[in-house]
């Protein structure tokens, strides 16, 4: 047997005459007068089959039929109702979730901002967080696995790709140094005076553009780091540079992790920075994510080199 089809105005016209059993009130509550009211209300007792009001003058009371169908008519109301509130709020990126790949290095930078402010302007989107070295975080954006990407150091040629990018800061670099190094002494480090001593550095397949910025570096002061050691995570690469394992170069970031173990001191020439960029596919039109690019413009984490959401940067 094929159910009924109930249109949802006559289901509201029913509801609201139910709390008023007056159909003028009840009329004027809608905003209509009362013969389409009556209408409404007789077509949905033609479609129950039994009338849902006794009408006597001066009164109007529901039926049996009536008292029945009218939790099952709120509540159809009242899913309509969030239905829409929910549909209106993912439309607007005020809800759903967002994944975002982030590499270790920005929970000491641009992470912590920019999550305070699109928390307290989104509080209803669930945030999924995932600490991914660069390499990861582009082939995960590809394979539609995280949302929104930040990393260090885009590919060259990325703008021949499917991704977009969106510089958020650059940053020196800074030498790590055991702390009883001789280098340790001084204010600043120039590259060449690392010549001699072994490297700890992040493997190049995770960090493709920032292990060869740090080895060019090195290349300009005339010599080639001679590697004793590989980290993922500039964490360890900093612990084992404290273990006296190596030196390294770093983004001057590092310095907050606050190693007894460790000295960073500023690197010569202090023009060599590296570039921290947003991530994301070209085509995604998911508000979420541009409301996380948005945010980065209030979180204070956008630092020089930046440019507007939705644009790629020419420098990357």
């Amino acid at each position: 047997m094929d159910r009924p089809e109930l249109p949802l105005p006559q289901l509201h016209a029913f509801a609201v005459l139910a709390d008023e059993l007056h159909f003028g009130h009840a009329a004027a509550r809608l905003g209509i007068a009362q013969p389409p009211l009556s209408q409404q209300i007789a077509r949905l007792e033609a479609k129950v089959g039994h009338p849902l009001f006794v009408r006597a003058p001066g009164r109007v009371a529901l039926t049996p039929a009536g008292h029945e169908l009218l939790p099952a008519a709120r509540r159809a109301l009242a899913d309509l109702a969030d239905g829409l509130a929910a549909a209106r709020a993912a439309g607007d990126g005020r809800a759903g979730r967002l994944r975002i790949g982030f590499s270790a290095s920005l929970a000491l930078t641009v992470l912590p901002p920019l999550l305070g402010t699109f928390r307290a302007r989104y509080p209803g989107v669930d945030l999924d967080l995932r600490e991914m070295t660069t390499a990861p975080q582009l082939a995960a954006l590809q394979e539609r696995s995280i949302d929104v990407g930040l990393l260090r150091e885009p590919p060259e040629d990325a703008e021949a790709g499917p991704l977009d990018f969106r510089t958020v800061l650059t940053e020196p670099f800074v030498a790590v140094l055991p702390a009883d190094h001789p280098l340790a002494a001084q204010r600043s480090v120039e590259v060449a005076q690392l010549a001699d001593s072994p490297f700890v550095l992040l493997p190049r397949p995770v960090g493709p553009r920032l292990y060869d910025r740090i080895t060019g570096l090195c290349g300009a002061a005339g010599f080639a780091p001679r590697i004793a050691q590989h980290a993922v995570e500039w964490p360890t690469v900093c612990a084992l540079v404290g273990a006296g394992l190596g030196v390294s170069l770093a983004p001057a970031s590092i310095r907050r992790l606050r190693l007894r173990e460790v000295a960073f001191r500023p690197v010569e020439p202090r023009t060599a920075r590296t570039r921290v960029a947003a991530a994301w596919r070209r085509e995604d039109r998911s508000p979420l994510v541009a409301n996380l690019l948005a945010a980065l413009d209030g979180s204070g984490a956008a630092r020089s080199g930046s440019s507007r959401p939705g644009f790629r940067s020419s420098t990357l």
